[in-house]
């Protein structure tokens, strides 16, 4: 299975009450991001079988324009293992239940993300956990075929900003008006 593991898109500042945090939405620069990532994407042919999210508003917006923008055309699935109070062996249980799959997208939250990710390269006998930074719209591509996970690529949001400025610009050359 290839696992493409997704940290929502810029959503603001966090709100000090938890339960309003809950349902803060992405703002402007976040769905700038998740457009540009679909483009980007679908520049590399890149598609995906399966898209779960974190139950929170920010990370469920992320994965919903991402996914649309890819031509996901069924649901996307929310999983209480990706939100931010989820433990290592409940994301563990959906990754075994997603094994049928063979790209699937999870979009969830830091810091859990992170560890979780650092978890699966270390493998189940390390002790010590690789640290990994996911910027808010990263995009990280395992390889969770056989053996331990491999990680296969890391898309920060600042080369997804560049990769898409050059592939919308013209082709034509700049000319004189003079």
């Amino acid at each position: 299975m290839n696992l493409y593991i997704l940290r929502h898109a810029s959503a603001g500042i966090r709100r000090p009450n938890p339960l309003l945090d809950t349902k803060r939405p992405l703002d402007k620069d976040g769905k700038a991001q998740c457009l540009q990532l679909a483009h980007v994407l679908n520049a590399m042919k890149i598609s995906f079988d399966l898209v779960v999210s974190s139950p929170l508003k920010r990370s469920l917006q992320t994965a919903q324009l991402v996914a649309t923008e890819t031509g996901f055309e069924q649901s996307v699935l929310v999983s209480t293992a990706l939100s931010p109070s989820s433990t290592f062996t409940q994301f563990q249980h959906l990754l075994r239940n997603c094994a049928a799959y063979e790209n699937v997208l999870v979009v969830g939250h830091n810091p859990n993300l992170t560890q979780f990710l650092g978890q699966l390269l270390a493998g189940p006998t390390e002790t010590t956990v690789p640290g990994v930074r996911l910027r808010k719209g990263s995009l990280a591509r395992v390889s969770l075929l056989r053996g331990p996970a491999i990680l296969q690529s890391l898309i920060d949001p600042r080369i997804v900003r560049a990769l898409y400025a050059t592939s919308t610009k013209s082709s034509r050359r700049k000319t004189s008006r003079k």
